[in-house]
């Protein structure tokens, strides 16, 4: 059988890559080949060679005992776990496999009819042995690369979860803080405006870790949608960014609102976006430099604008500075989630979250979203 294969190598090869073209979506490429059909029907020559000649070790070497060889040092066991390893990374299932070494198999059948070529009892053993032990390293190795791939997918997911919570735990406890401060040092009456400020922050920090309760033991937790003033919404954003706009000592200023236009969704978590973007606001802006929270309709939506004077957005920013745990700045004291969030919650809402960088002076953040009439 080696001389037959070793005759008819790229005829053979040919013959399985029309196989694969013939299945859905598959195609044969260079990548794939690679450690696949080529390399295979080399070692299968020289494993039929070396036994003819009475090479038995050096036949177990290239190919492997039967069974499988548990040290998994065999040629055929080496080039056929990182064929494997490659379909996986092409995208491909774990049948594309076990698919591309049952056609080279048919393939040699076919061929060997048309030409009438005997083939003894024991070609046909070496050969299903050299099969059998390429197929099973290759699945072997790609169920382990799908499995490490799976884990470290799983793991990032727990990460942003976790990370996205911290956050916004972290932004609530700090604007809690600063009330609290302003409560102690200003003697302001704890059943005013502050003092209710650090209730709904008590308020939403319970809502927080009750949510996080429900989704550990498998509750799925409902939105709170309703429609909402607008003039009252971002009433309390710039009541809660006030403390922080003083504590770093940037000048904060809001436009007025028109009373009658109204909003819908999840209230808290559109606050808590909003939020997000003036704390970021107040982060980056230059030391001293005005940050501005303006409010407008524009048609059938409202518009929500958070301006800083941060410097512009160095080139590519905007393109990435939405994406989880993406920090560009100097100041990393935080996680690089808060707009990632912000986006995510304004769009949950049917919003949209967008970036105009303004060259030399800074960037405007602007929430949009479907106006609604008051009831």
């Amino acid at each position: 059988m080696y001389q037959f294969l070793l005759n008819h190598r790229a005829d053979l090869i040919e013959r399985c890559k029309l196989k694969v073209a013939k299945r859905p979506a598959r195609a044969a490429t260079p990548e794939q080949l690679a450690n696949g059909v080529p390399i295979f029907i080399d070692q299968l020559i020289r494993t039929l060679y070396a036994e003819e000649s009475g090479q038995v070790a050096e036949s177990l070497r290239i190919s492997g005992s039967s069974g499988g060889d548990p040290l998994g040092s065999s040629e055929i066991g080496a080039s056929a776990a990182a064929h494997g390893g490659e379909l996986l990374r092409l995208g491909f299932t774990v049948d594309a496999v076990v698919h591309d070494y049952g056609d080279l198999c048919q393939a040699i059948m076919d061929l060997g009819v048309e030409r009438d070529e005997p083939f003894s009892v024991d070609d046909f053993r070496t050969l299903n042995r050299c099969l059998d032990n390429a197929v099973a390293d290759a699945v072997i190795e790609f169920g382990a690369q799908r499995d490490a791939r799976l884990r470290s997918a799983s793991t990032a997911a727990e990460n942003e979860r976790l990370g996205v919570l911290v956050h916004e735990l972290r932004n609530v406890l700090q604007t809690a803080s600063l009330a609290f401060q302003a409560l102690e040092f200003g003697l302001l009456p704890v059943g005013g405006a502050t003092g209710m400020l650090v209730r709904r922050c008590l308020t939403t920090l319970a809502t927080m870790l009750g949510e996080s309760m429900s989704q550990v033991r498998g509750a799925t937790a409902g939105t709170a949608e309703e429609v909402f003033s607008v003039s009252e919404f971002v009433a309390d954003a710039a009541r809660s960014a006030s403390y922080d706009a003083a504590a770093r000592g940037c000048p904060f200023s809001t436009s007025p609102v028109d009373p009658f236009l109204g909003i819908s969704g999840d209230r808290d978590r559109l606050l808590g976006a909003l939020a997000n973007l003036l704390q970021n606001a107040f982060k980056f802006t230059r030391p001293g430099t005005p940050v501005a929270l303006t409010t407008r309709a524009d048609g059938s939506r409202i518009l929500i604008e958070v301006s800083d004077h941060c410097g512009g957005l160095p080139e590519g920013t905007a393109e990435v500075m939405f994406r989880p745990f993406t920090q560009s700045g100097p100041d990393r004291s935080g996680l690089g989630l808060g707009l990632s969030i912000a986006r995510r919650g304004i769009e949950a809402d049917g919003g949209t979250l967008d970036v105009r960088d303004v060259p030399g002076t800074g960037c405007v953040f602007t929430i949009g979203l479907p106006q609604r009439a008051l009831r």
